[in-house]
């Protein structure tokens, strides 16, 4: 009877054991593992300054008359300033994400050209004149981002208008430097091709640099040669998103 009593005790032992680690098994959690950080989501703004380091104003252009005597233009092509401001919306969360964005920004640059002229083949008579003009550019822009996490490079097209403003025109000549005064201003259809890459460094804020090449048309103007100015735009500037 004894060794009865303690078979039933071993048993019940091994029985409770039992449940308790299956208990232990049953209601154990493991944490699932945190999601993905998404970096560069929904609206934000963007400052971006830099510099116009070309604008092709065209090559040298050569005047004869009867005479054979000649006056040769060069236009300067300077390197300007940039800066402005971005409001966009990027959609999507996967790799390729379109983004429609309003590209607001100053462009400043020097103007104005060196002639030449030449009598008889002698060279008498030089001068350069020069003018600052400032300009506004107003576009919307349509952009493809590929984002590799914090690393998203992009780009895409816009159109827009701009409005230019001349300064008044100072010539340069041997005998002194004359000052035209005045000024004129004209507005037109600008577009431009963009590309640039964002590095985030959380998910709401980016450095970036940038590219553009902007054009600027002259519609209301009729001549026998194209007058559009374009542009070499390279930048850098900061994003938020909110």
């Amino acid at each position: 009877m004894k060794r009865f009593s303690l078979l039933t005790s071993i048993l019940l032992g091994f029985v409770t054991a039992s449940l308790q680690a299956g208990e232990a098994v049953a209601y154990k959690q493991v944490a699932p593992p945190p999601p993905p950080e998404l970096y560069g989501l929904g609206f934000y703004g963007a400052i971006d300054m830099g510099a116009n380091v070309f604008q092709n104003r065209g090559g040298d252009r050569t005047f004869t008359n009867e005479f054979g005597d000649t006056l040769t233009v060069s236009p300067k092509n300077d390197v300007g300033f940039f800066g402005g401001v971005k409001l966009g919306y990027v959609f999507l969360t996967g790799v390729v994400r379109p983004t429609v964005e309003g590209d607001f920004f100053y462009n400043g640059f020097r103007g104005g050209a060196d002639t030449t002229l030449t009598i008889d083949g002698v060279q008498v008579r030089s001068s350069s004149a020069t003018t600052w003009i400032n300009t506004g550019a107003f576009m919307g822009n349509f952009i493809l981002r590929f984002a590799f996490g914090r690393f998203q490079p992009y780009a895409g097209a816009g159109v827009g208008i701009y409005f230019a403003e001349s300064a008044g025109v100072d010539i340069t000549t041997p005998r002194g430097t004359f000052n035209g005064g005045g000024g004129e201003s004209h507005a037109d259809l600008a577009w431009q091709v963009v590309a640039g890459s964002d590095y985030y460094w959380n998910p709401k804020f980016s450095t970036f640099i940038e590219y553009h090449f902007l054009n600027y048309t002259s519609t209301q103007i009729e001549t026998n040669r194209s007058r559009d100015l374009g542009q070499h735009l390279v930048g850098a500037g900061l994003r938020f998103h909110f």
